[in-house]
């Protein structure tokens, strides 16, 4: 099969690119011209051989179809897209060497589009697009053709596979990757330097013609920025000196792009690129006036602010930081300046005190620089220099004290009026008013303390105790005449000791002697206190007192280190014959003038029963009541608790004896049935003390003159009783007879029995008993052969109970 192929170019290109194209079309067809000569030279010198071949082929197996030599092909066909005619556009046409032209023959096309896009005329082979197409959309389609036989359906050679490229046109504009470029460039570059690069892409068919050949161009943006054509790097046009920040930061360049090459007829497609000059450190800083002046009150005190200054730098951020320093004046060392890193502006502090009357004006000269200067633009002597007057306004100054503070003694036994010490204050203005004093009487609220006015002297109000307040801090305040300057300095008073306190025990000493005690045993060793401070310390001399009666039982010895200790004078302690000995010890102290102390220095001594050791077992009462610490009043207060709960007790006990029975019957003009209660609970069938079992056997046993108890006596309600039934005591009975009697005399024998008259029952029936079972399952005699009119003599309680088992008509008989 061999194809012809129809392509004709609609595409408008320039004639540079006409040429080349030309020469390419003559190049290929006269390769195509060569080649299909060969080929078919070949295919006529082997054209018997291959119809003999067929024929030897088709005797042996006439359903075996064998490939023949087939002439050459040209495997790929051109069709322009975006056709807009009205007709089929024709692509080409499929021949093979099996078409005579006898019309046996059919083409049958199959693959991508086959039917739909492409069609195939089955007796010519001419191939067409029924419709337009695009290459963007889909640059090639593969398609396969065969030739069969119409009659037999069967193809008279394979299949061959084929493509349709589509020939692109200029149909597509380029297109820029971004609608808006951003970008920066240092101020003060060179010319050249690179800014940023823009990209456009363009969806024709870049090999083939200039479709897709793109030429970049700036078209606003000049003089300062530049494009490459091929490449869309952008750079700066202009020298450093026309780059400047300060000048114009922001640009806003539009470049283009153009496909064929830049040539006319090519399609367009625009960018914005904006453009930022950053900045860069090539301005220095310049105050905004040369000369400062301030007013600064001479009471301001030390690290205040005095004034701002401020310097202006045409950069931003980093580039706009700077520093202010003081380089010259005469107050170098009384004024600093700092920076506020937020607002860059210079703060004028005071460095110390001001004083009018001493220096009323300064002069300062101030320097500003940036903090990080780039050698590239600024020297490093880009400086500014400014000059700053301050003023010391006088003010009307409380009055100052010589000292910060104050610290006097005086002695605890000073007499009131004594004179303590003095503070000195002056007025510092020049009018030099006078000085007044007076106490904060906020630290000194019990006047103890007392200050001349005029001459600040301290003098003592109220005697002074150094045990109670060894120290004394007071506030005394010095005004000018005007009132309006105050001014407070702290006193501190220290109170010296004076020896005016006798020492004592130090703690209290529960001293015992055992009665077994040897002569010369240390039984106790006591020490002192005494609330004075002598500067060498305390030195204390223990000693008895000379009128003690007990020196003959005791004896005492001064250790020499504050302490002393106690010890016998003679063997064995009676305590039966005295229990406790006083011992008087007489405590001194060894200083100017000498405190001694008796009466708080006396010793109670307990004699106790001691072990073989020495350890106490027991003392007298007295000892151990003072022991325990209980004083009388405790003791009767004790007591009295103890006797209150003793009567409560008593009296709990005569109410409860005094509590009476209620009645049965409440009203003895009551004389319906009552309901008794006896806060009772029975033991249920097994309980036989809880009802006599027996009067239910045998009622007529019972005593006809016994009154009921939970009912009033009434002759109406109880008849003459019948005589009653002598009852002959059988056999049968005996055993009960002699059961009754043996539980009656174990009862009147028992020690634990009550002391009054009471009903003992017994749960015993015995062989042959005349009611016996109670049970009417188990009874061998009819309920009507039984005598129940009994019951009714029982009371009202039992007459409906008569009725109901004791009348003949009764409906039980029914």
């Amino acid at each position: 099969m061999w194809w012809q192929d129809a392509f004709v170019s609609q595409t408008v290109i320039p004639a540079d690119a006409l040429r080349a194209e030309k020469m390419k079309t003559w190049i290929v067809l006269l390769l195509w011209a060569c080649a299909h000569q060969s080929v078919n030279a070949v295919a006529l010198s082997r054209g018997p051989v291959r119809r003999k071949t067929k024929e030897i082929e088709g005797r042996q197996d006439k359903d075996l179809l064998r490939r023949s030599k087939r002439g050459w092909m040209w495997r790929q066909f051109f069709l322009q897209e975006e056709y807009t005619g009205t007709e089929h556009q024709y692509i080409g046409k499929l021949h093979s060497d099996m078409d005579k032209g006898d019309g046996t023959v059919m083409y049958v096309l199959a693959g991508d589009g086959a039917g739909t896009i492409f069609v195939i005329d089955s007796n010519s082979g001419d191939l067409h697009a029924t419709r337009s197409l695009d290459r963007e959309e889909k640059p090639f389609y593969t398609l396969r053709a065969q030739v069969v036989n119409k009659k037999t359906g069967l193809p008279l050679e394979p299949e061959t596979e084929f493509t349709v490229k589509l020939h692109d046109i200029n149909d597509n504009e380029p297109k820029f990757d971004k609608e808006v470029y951003t970008a920066s460039v240092p101020e003060r570059s060179h010319i050249g330097t690179y800014v940023t690069q823009v990209t456009a892409q363009d969806a024709d068919d870049e090999m083939f013609g200039y479709s897709a050949k793109l030429s970049y161009s700036i078209s606003q943006g000049h003089p300062y920025f530049s494009v490459e054509p091929n490449t869309g790097i952008i750079r700066t046009a202009l020298g450093p000196s026309d780059m400047d920040r300060e000048q114009r930061e922001h640009y806003q360049v539009v470049i283009e792009v153009k496909d064929m090459a830049g040539q006319k007829g090519g399609l367009t497609g625009t960018t914005t690129v904006n453009i930022s000059l950053t900045d860069v450190n090539d301005n220095p800083p310049r105050f905004m006036q040369s000369i400062y002046q301030f007013s600064v009150p001479e009471i301001t005190k030390v690290e205040s602010s005095v004034g701002r200054i401020r310097a202006v730098d045409a950069d931003v951020g980093r580039n706009a930081e700077m520093d202010y320093t003081v380089v010259g004046g005469d107050g170098l060392d009384v004024f600093d300046v700092s920076t506020d890193r937020n607002t860059q502006e210079g703060i004028l502090s005071l460095k110390k005190p001001l004083d009018y009357e001493k220096k009323k004006s300064y002069t300062l000269q101030i320097q500003v620089q940036n903090t990080h200067p780039d050698p590239r633009f600024l020297s490093s002597d880009a400086k500014d220099m400014a000059t700053i007057r301050v003023s010391v306004e006088d003010v009307n100054e409380p009055p100052h004290f010589e000292k910060i503070s104050y610290i006097l003694e005086v002695k605890e036994d000073a007499a009131v009026g004594t004179m303590i010490g003095s503070v000195s204050a002056v007025d510092p203005d020049i009018r030099r008013s006078p000085v007044k004093y007076s106490i904060d009487r906020h630290t000194d609220v019990d006047w103890i303390f007392g200050v001349y006015v005029g001459n600040g002297s301290i003098f003592l109000q109220r005697p002074l105790d150094r045990e109670e307040f060894a120290w004394h801090n007071i506030s005394v305040i010095a005004t000018d005449r005007s009132s309006f300057g105050m001014n407070l300095v702290p006193v501190y008073i220290r109170v010296l000791d004076v020896n005016d306190n006798p020492p004592m025990l130090a703690s209290f000493y529960e001293t015992f002697v055992c009665e077994n005690a040897k002569a010369g045993q240390k039984i106790q060793t006591i020490s002192a206190v005494d609330p004075d401070d002598p500067v060498g310390g305390h030195r204390f001399l223990f000693s008895l007192a000379p009128e003690s009666s007990v020196r003959a039982n005791f004896s005492l010895r001064d250790n020499g280190d504050n302490t002393a200790g106690i010890f016998t004078q003679r063997t064995g302690f009676g305590r039966m014959h005295k229990s406790t000995h006083l011992v008087a010890v007489v405590i001194s102290d060894g200083h100017i003038p000498m405190q001694s102390s008796t009466g708080t220095g006396t010793l109670t001594i307990r004699v106790c029963t001691c072990d073989r050791d020495g350890n106490m077992e027991m003392c007298n009462a007295e000892a151990l009541s003072s022991a325990a610490g209980l004083s009388t009043g405790a003791l009767v207060a004790i007591l009295l608790c103890i006797l209150i709960l003793l009567l409560i007790v008593v009296l709990f006990a005569a109410l409860k004896r005094q509590k009476k029975k209620e009645p049965l019957i409440i009203s003895k003009e009551d004389v319906r049935d009552n309901v008794v209660s006896y806060n009772d609970e029975g033991g249920g069938e097994e309980d036989t003390q809880a009802f006599d079992i027996g009067a239910l056997r045998h009622p007529e046993v019972m005593e006809e003159s016994k009154l009921r108890r939970d009912i009033l006596p009434s002759e109406s309600l109880y008849p003459p009783p019948p005589l009653r039934k002598t009852l002959v005591p059988s056999r049968e009975n005996a055993d009960v007879r002699n059961f009754i009697n043996q539980r009656v005399q174990e009862n009147d024998g028992n020690p634990t029995a009550p002391p009054y008259d009471s009903l003992a029952t017994y749960a015993y029936e015995g062989n042959g008993s005349v009611a016996e079972s109670l049970s009417s399952l188990g009874s061998m005699s009819s309920e009507g052969e039984q005598d129940y009119n009994y019951l009714s003599e029982w009371g009202p309680r039992f007459r409906k109970l008569a009725d109901m088992y004791g009348g003949e008509d009764s409906d039980w008989d029914s």
